[in-house]
């Protein structure tokens, strides 16, 4: 049967998507449909519909899924952050536990339970309040008011919001401050459309060990220098706990305060000025008007400097969780060569680092391994060593060198242990052949798209690596992102190793002793 635009039909909602809308089957006709749970039996308002396939409105829950839940946010069906609020933390967790499975067999062809061992999710305690990094964009709405939250799904439309439920409480009370002084010293929202006004994004990034918040504005030029001064002022306000509007402006209503009934701990007052007519949110040049030009925070007992331009993992604490089993499974004794690629800022390779012999880190991005020098510094941690440069070519050349000074190689002719955590796009060809090439015991592969690591896992399972274990850690709930380790071993006999024999049974006397 062929459906059309506007008909509404009733669906019943079978599986999830990659970007958490619902998906049932109507007479063989696919339909996706936002805000819905696996189990819903919907009224739904066909929005696009293709040959095959639609996408829908859902305009009536007729019979609740058992894991349907009522969302704490009260945004949650606009803005486009949590694509599973209306799903229970229970349910969100078998759903991303079976999609890593599905996507390993769609994609890899690996069998759970016969090509690996699958492990049961790890789950967060409490599925909110977890995010150390908040980005708020600031426009106006149709009469001019300031407005700062989230964007809407596949939109720049923002959604005001100065409370998200990821994020720490203290964002409110900052945001609330900001908006103020915005009034109060005439600073206009940046509008993307026609690229004027001065504030595009606020930034803000907690310690969650160390309780230190760091501020960023991001400006289209520099704040005019009693503007900047009064920001300055509301920081000291926050941080005592007292009035944070200077009230200079006509109109300023003067209730702007810190009512969290606690001090702040703002610890860095960023300006980051990007003059640059994109949706990029970060621009290059940083100004600090208050405090460090960073916070400090740690994972396990390592601490690190975070800058407004750091990456750095937005959950500490199940970040905490997946380096612990992302070591477990190293298996270091404290002499294995260590080798993590895509190190970023150094976060696995300092973690890795105190047990193990030597850790190298690879990282394409120059500032990267910079921070990632200087977090090593403040550890006091010796036995890391970090380059810049394609992962592929960098072990290689490496290699290579220490074959070219010694030939008997000192048992540097290859790494132990190789750790990847590659973006969302997975692995470089390139780079696969060359962890086949290095032919390390053991490959720990930190993933954060199923997709992309059952593709790379098929490679390295065809090329001599036994698939151990796989373990998905939800660092991210409420939303579809779902972190997995897994752990390769390196098998005695590799595939190319085998030779075909084919045996003419007819020729042989297979009856005499």
């Amino acid at each position: 049967m062929a459906y059309s635009k506007n008909d509404i039909v009733q669906v019943t909602i079978e599986d999830i998507g990659v970007t958490g809308e619902g998906i049932g089957k109507i007479d063989g006709y696919t339909l996706f449909v936002k805000d819905t749970v696996i189990g819903d039996v919907v009224e739904v308002k066909i929005m696009k519909a293709k040959k095959n396939y639609g996408y829908a409105r859902l305009m009536n829950i007729i019979t609740p899924s058992k894991d349907r839940v009522t969302p704490e946010c009260n945004i949650a069906r606009q803005c486009g952050g949590c694509q599973l609020q209306a799903m229970s933390y229970a349910a969100q967790l078998k759903y991303k536990q079976k999609l890593v499975s599905d996507n390993l067999q769609r994609i890899g062809g690996l069998t759970e339970g016969v090509d690996y061992e699958m492990c049961d999710i790890l789950g967060m305690d409490t599925p909110f309040r977890y995010r150390n990094k908040a980005q708020y964009p600031v426009g106006e709405d149709k009469d001019g008011n300031i407005i700062m939250g989230f964007y809407a799904g596949h939109t720049h439309s923002i959604i005001p919001c100065d409370d998200c439920l990821l994020g720490d409480e203290n964002n409110s009370v900052i945001l609330t401050a900001v908006k103020q002084w915005m009034k109060d010293y005439r600073v206009r929202a940046y509008n993307e459309n026609i690229h004027k006004g001065t504030l595009r994004h606020i930034l803000i990034r907690t310690g969650f060990h160390t309780d230190e918040i760091m501020v960023c504005l991001v400006t289209k030029k520099m704040l005019r220098k009693e503007a900047a001064d009064g920001l300055v002022r509301v920081i000291e306000r926050l941080n005592s706990g007292s009035s944070a509007s200077d009230n200079i402006s006509s109109g300023s209503d003067n209730n702007t305060s810190n009512n969290s009934g606690r001090k702040l701990n703002i610890a860095s007052l960023v300006v980051n000025i990007n003059k640059e007519d994109t949706n990029v949110i970060l621009g290059r040049e940083c100004v600090t008007l208050y405090g460090r030009p960073y916070i400090e925070d740690y994972i396990g007992d390592i601490k690190f400097q975070i800058s407004p331009l750091s990456f750095f993992q937005v959950n500490p604490k199940q970040t905490e969780v997946l380096y612990n089993k992302a070591l477990e499974f190293a298996n270091l004794t404290g002499n294995e060569a260590v080798w993590d690629l895509y190190c970023g800022i150094g976060t696995i390779s300092l973690f890795l680092a105190k047990n193990a012999g030597m850790v190298y880190g690879v990282e394409i991005v120059p500032q990267a391994i910079e921070d990632a020098k200087n977090n090593a510094g403040i550890n006091g941690i010796d036995n890391a060593e970090f380059f810049v440069g394609k992962a592929e070519e960098v072990v290689t050349a490496f290699y290579e060198s220490r074959k070219a000074d010694d030939g008997t190689g000192h048992n540097m002719t290859r790494p132990d242990v190789i750790v990847v955590d590659p973006p969302r796009k997975g692995c470089d060809e390139k780079l696969l052949d060359t962890i086949v090439t290095m032919s390390p015991q053991r490959v720990v592969y930190v993933s954060c798209d199923s997709a992309t690591l059952a593709r790379d896992l098929k490679v390295l399972s065809e090329r001599g690596y036994k698939i151990v274990k796989v373990q998905p850690v939800d660092q991210f709930a409420n939303t579809v992102h779902v972190e997995t380790v897994v752990l390769l071993s390196q098998l005695k006999q590799k595939p190319d190793d085998y030779i075909n024999v084919t045996i003419e049974f007819d020729d042989m006397d297979i009856t005499s002793a």
